[in-house]
């Protein structure tokens, strides 16, 4: 089956970067009679599925938001658990990243993470540099908002210091401020468990990105779903603003 979905897709239209809001783990915990936390353990199939299938159909850049800022108001228990989960989940991940030449990267707030949990991302993102297949970005104790504002922040004290001309400032300009300087914006954005919203992620990066919303939750979700979504992608006409007619001019060019 599995074969036959990738089959599908056109493999020179394969979005470059893919940007996955994973939801659902505790209701698919809950549905089942069992603790939040073990809904986020039997997620990890979906996150290796995901990234194999991401690699497989060469997908340059694949982020996926694993720990909002609001994550942090959930009850300590469960705040605790997704961090050592987290931890035990980099450390037994890092050898098959390497087999498969995919590089680690994080975005957000990485200093509000608790040490341990810092240091092995850390180490994870070190030992996985030399990679250049896919990189994969995890956005953790990350939001939107703050990402804003903290650009902005940046980018005004540049200006003060004279270290950027205000007559250049543009859309580039304030990228480069961005966590996600120098990274693609995502062309596909994937969220699962039914839910229609972007719950504060890469609130700047996706004004143009297309999204594909599944009733699946994440720890259901599987390299068919992957392909599927992506399958659904490319069958979109992408107009950034312009007309069918325009574009169609464009390609006879």
């Amino acid at each position: 089956m599995a074969e036959k979905l990738i089959d599908q897709v056109v493999k020179d239209k394969v979005p470059t970067h893919v940007a996955v809001i994973m939801d659902g783990n505790g209701r698919w915990a809950k549905q089942r009679g069992m603790m939040r936390v073990l809904g986020h353990k039997n997620a990890i199939k979906a996150v290796r599925d995901t990234v194999e299938a991401a690699a497989e159909l060469g997908v340059k850049h694949l982020t996926m938001y694993a720990f909002s800022t609001e994550n942090w108001n959930r009850p300590k228990t469960e705040v605790d658990a997704l961090m050592d989960l987290l931890v035990s989940t980099i450390q037994g991940e890092v050898k098959t990243l390497n087999q498969n030449k995919i590089k680690l990267n994080a975005i957000g707030d990485i200093d509000s993470l608790p040490a341990k949990t810092r240091k092995e991302l850390l180490k994870a993102i070190d030992d996985t540099a030399g990679n250049n297949h896919m990189t994969l970005h995890l956005a953790l104790s990350y939001s939107g908002r703050s990402e804003i504002m903290r650009a902005i922040k940046n980018m005004v004290f540049d200006l003060e210091q004279n270290k950027i001309d205000r007559s250049a400032l543009s859309d580039d300009t304030f990228a480069q401020y961005l966590y996600t300087a120098g990274i693609p914006d995502p062309e596909l954005l994937i969220r699962t468990s039914g839910e229609h919203r972007i719950s504060n992620f890469l609130l700047w990066q996706m004004a143009y990105t297309e999204f594909y919303f599944t009733e699946k939750l994440w720890p259901d979700f599987r390299k068919n779903d992957f392909f599927e979504a992506v399958i659904d992608y490319q069958s979109r006409e992408r107009r950034f603003g312009k007309t069918g007619e325009q574009l169609a001019v464009k390609a006879k060019k």
